[in-house]
């Protein structure tokens, strides 16, 4: 479970009584999206046919843009994340990623999860013995990633959760 019990008002929308605006919203999915879009060859290396998570991670996009509904991407998101349930390792990894960024229309605490998955599939990809430095260069391209806007929220969202998300932003 990588959501915390209580919700955080930062990451509920302003028209949900919370203080997160629309644009913000918009950048952490986008963002999650880039996330789990760079270890997606790890799904698509290991199950070339199934276009579940490339989907997700193309509607949490087109969510952004205002092209289709939460309905839509939430629906991609969990399509993306059967995807996964079947797989084992950086494959399954990287479809939950991209189900966790398809999931952000809908609660945009979600773009943690896209992050986490990432740094676990980058993980479970890595050599033997080479694991927690590989997720670390995961973390750290991750935080690269990261608009201005929303960089100090989602670092102190990392900082927040990091021990319920498996302490992957420890870099």
């Amino acid at each position: 479970m990588i959501l915390p019990k209580d919700r955080d008002p930062r990451f509920i929308t302003i028209r949900r009584g919370g203080t997160l605006t629309d644009l913000d919203h918009h950048l952490l999915a986008l963002w999650a999206a880039t996330c789990a879009e760079h270890v997606l060859p790890l799904f698509e290396s290991a199950q070339p046919s199934d276009s579940r998570p490339r989907h997700a991670i193309e509607q949490a996009r087109a969510w952004a843009r205002g092209e289709i509904t939460m309905s839509q991407a939430r629906e991609a998101a969990g399509h993306a994340q059967a995807a996964a349930r079947v797989l084992s390792g950086s494959a399954r990894q990287a479809a939950f990623a991209a189900g966790q960024a398809a999931a952000v229309a809908h609660v945009a605490a979600h773009e943690l999860g896209a992050a986490a998955y990432a740094i676990k599939a980058a993980r479970a990809a890595a050599p033997e013995g080479e694991d927690e430095s590989a997720g670390r260069l995961e973390c750290r391209w991750q935080r690269n990633q990261l608009p201005d806007a929303i960089r100090d929220l989602v670092l102190d969202d990392q900082r927040l959760r990091n021990d319920i998300c498996w302490s992957v932003f420890d870099c």
